[in-house]
């Protein structure tokens, strides 16, 4: 009986460290990690950043380039400011535009960078101007049920006029 119980505890003991090797291999492997340190550190304000967390991905063309380390709100303007963490490799021109957006209908949400065409680059410390801030798609749907229902009762509302001009006298 004891040797028994001895042999499933090391079992579970395998089996725990096995998973612990595969939970820090895929941590590891899949883009998640820690930020850099070595990072260049930039700006930007959104009118709305529903959805967004620090931690973020800053990604180029669907390629993680960075993370969001920090949001915060302007006292002034009211607007969202993001402090974005990108690769240092990367020359980003002044005129570069960031939009957050969804990676699927019930995705999470990025900072998706799109570089301009200028000459001058930012700096550490810089700030992206061009920005568009987060879609709401409750905001949308909603849109759209209200065009439905006005659409609907619009024809309704013909149809009983036509139908009352076209009636027996």
């Amino acid at each position: 009986m004891k040797g028994r119980s001895l042999a499933e505890v090391a079992a579970g003991a395998i089996v725990l460290a096995v998973a612990a090797i595969f939970l820090g291999y895929a941590v590891l492997h899949s883009g998640r990690g820690a930020v850099t340190a070595e990072g260049m550190q930039l700006s930007a304000s959104f009118d709305r950043i529903d959805g967004l967390a620090n931690g973020a991905d800053v990604r180029i063309a669907g390629v993680k380039v960075g993370t969001v380390t920090d949001s915060r709100i302007d006292p002034q303007s009211f607007a969202a400011v993001l402090t974005l963490k990108v690769d240092r490799s990367l020359k980003l021109p002044t005129d570069t535009s960031a939009e957050i957006t969804s990676e699927g209908l019930l995705g999470g949400k990025y900072v998706s960078l799109v570089p301009g065409g200028s000459e001058k680059l930012l700096a550490d410390g810089g700030r992206i101007t061009e920005t568009q801030g987060s879609v709401s798609l409750e905001s949308l749907l909603g849109r759209f049920i209200f065009s439905v229902t006005q659409m609907n009762s619009g024809n309704q509302s013909q149809n009983q006029e036509a139908g009352g001009a076209a009636g027996p006298k």
